[in-house]
């Protein structure tokens, strides 16, 4: 019993030899695990960290390159108020005289008829300032501004004349018309009107105008484009 207790003690031991020998490496080997997985965690976060930062710093731009265009609308919108405040206070009571021809520029200066075969239009304005323009197979013959209160008379050989009202207040001789091609017009209360064709032959075709509160007219509804 002895002698097999003694060949019993050195197999033990290198049981617990192999034994510990197999836990180090599994040791080692779950540490180098650990060791990947720490660093892929790190690696992931750390991307993550930058993607985040990436992507506030593309909305910090964003948001900033949206202010700074709100600004500037704001400050062309707020300039436009003041030059159209300024432009209102500049020319709120300007007039011309009855007979003026601010745009000869473009039509030429009115001209009188002396032959015989002509005929008169006469304008007579009651509480508004007009600028009135006559037509002749689509071109402005003549043109002139009358004062309220006032009246003008056009002559010119006998034909087919339209003849185009354009009320307003507060003259602005720089104010683009037309899409620009044109400057010259009226800054408040604007209304374009307009009558028939009318057929003259040696008489005179006479208008009364009077803008009425509600902004109705005796004459059709017309525009600039076609006015002018």
């Amino acid at each position: 019993m002895r002698l097999k207790n003694k060949f019993k003690l050195p197999l033990f031991c290198l049981a617990i030899a192999l034994f510990s020998c197999e836990n180090e490496a599994d040791r080692k080997e779950r540490l180098a695990i650990e060791e990947e997985h720490r660093i892929e965690l790190k690696e992931k976060r750390v991307a993550k960290e930058a993607e985040r930062t990436f992507q506030l710093e593309q909305e910090r731009i964003e948001r900033e390159k949206r202010e700074e265009e709100e600004r500037i609308i704001r400050e062309a919108r707020l300039e436009k108020e003041r030059l159209e405040k300024a432009i209102y206070a500049k020319f709120n009571g300007n007039s011309l005289n009855t007979g003026a021809m601010p745009y000869s520029r473009y039509y030429g200066a009115n001209s009188t008829c002396v032959d015989y075969g002509c005929s008169e239009i006469k304008v007579r304005t009651s509480n508004s300032d007009v600028i009135v323009t006559i037509k002749k197979n689509g071109n402005v013959v003549r043109h002139a501004y009358i004062n309220s209160g006032s009246s003008y008379t056009f002559s010119f050989p006998n034909g087919i004349y339209q003849t185009f009202f354009y009320y307003g207040k507060g003259w602005n001789p720089e104010k683009e018309m037309k899409g620009g091609t044109m400057k010259g017009g009226f800054i408040d209360n604007e209304v374009f009107g307009k009558d028939e064709p009318q057929t003259l032959s040696n008489n005179v075709l006479e208008y009364q105008l009077i803008l009425q509160e509600n902004g109705n007219f005796s004459t059709r509804p017309s525009n600039s484009e076609e006015a002018l």
